[in-house]
């Protein structure tokens, strides 16, 4: 008789044998790079349980440039945070982002967190900025704010396309895009694909532009239905895979030609970002492998 638990371990036995890692990913782009091009890999502490220092020796351990965190809300956090990398001497892009639906406290209170981050000099933040259902006038209020922050402190601001906030969709991004001409972008374009119902394959132009604009890049990879497949490794997601590289092989090309920094964060995320079994709960995959296999097959391709 098979039990529940022979079951399992016979899916994840299979399962593993299905895994095809697409090798020609992992091989070098073939493109001269001038000078002042960079690759900067960044860990996610989404979905780990452990300290600041515990998070700070595995993302050393397995040879990630630093970490992006949410900017933490209290000082004891942020000092724990601090020492942790200095100790593991490690950069650090903050993420930040409003959750009031009242557009004039949202405004407040985005535009003060958004000052006191650039001030600890971050090599970069990242925003969610906004809200889907804001006015357009309202969003470029918001990112207007940040273009002055930006000038001010010489730190990079990006706009995450992610669902829910201000870059939601392809469309109203190129239309920020288009009465914006500071506007400089976070691409999580597996956002994209989940709100689009494809692989953008009929919007060609607008995510051009986008990938024009894009100075950081979530690398998550998304499908029709949804913004995360549940192991890039297994070979049905081919497609999506490859669609994602080649959009971020847009983007590092043209930063290899102008001599610029790029960077990534390996944003594979836990339960229910990762699908899970019903009533167990249990992950069908490990979201920390699946980020370090993206970190060391982004490494191999762009470095």
């Amino acid at each position: 008789m098979t039990t529940r638990r022979d079951f399992l371990s016979a899916t994840a036995a299979s399962a593993s044998l299905l895994l095809t890692p697409l090798k020609d990913l992992a091989a070098p782009t073939e493109s001269k790079s001038a000078p002042g091009f960079s690759v900067l890999i960044m860990g996610t502490n989404w979905g780990f349980g452990g300290t600041w220092d515990e998070l700070g020796a595995k993302v050393k351990k397995e040879g990630y440039d630093g970490v992006e965190v949410w900017w933490p809300g209290d000082e004891k956090n942020r000092n724990e945070l601090f020492a942790m990398l200095s100790k593991y001497t490690l950069k650090v892009g903050f993420l930040y982002g409003s959750g009031e639906s009242d557009f004039t406290k949202h405004e407040k209170q985005f535009q003060e967190v958004i000052s006191a981050v650039a001030k600890t000099k971050p090599i970069y933040i990242n925003c969610h900025s906004g809200k889907d259902y804001f006015s357009a006038e309202q969003k470029f209020k918001l990112i207007n704010y940040t273009t002055g922050v930006s000038a001010t402190s010489e730190v990079p601001i990006y706009h995450e396309t992610h669902r829910g906030r201000a870059c939601y969709s392809a469309t109203v991004t190129r239309e920020l895009i288009e009465k914006i001409p500071e506007l400089r972008l976070t691409l999580d374009i597996s956002h994209w694909c989940n709100v689009h119902e494809s692989l953008l394959q009929d919007q060609e132009e607008t995510v051009n532009l986008a990938l024009n604009r894009t100075d950081h890049i979530h690398a998550r990879i998304g499908h029709a239905e949804g913004p995360q497949v549940n192991d890039p490794r297994a070979p049905e997601w081919e497609n999506a895979v490859k669609a994602h590289f080649a959009w971020w092989d847009n983007v590092v090309d043209r930063k290899r030609k102008e001599g610029k920094s790029i960077t990534f964060l390996t944003e594979f995320g836990p339960p229910h970002y990762l699908p899970a079994l019903p009533y167990t709960q249990q992950p069908v995959a490990n979201q920390w492998d699946i980020n370090v296999y993206m970190l060391q097959t982004l490494r191999k391709r762009y470095s």
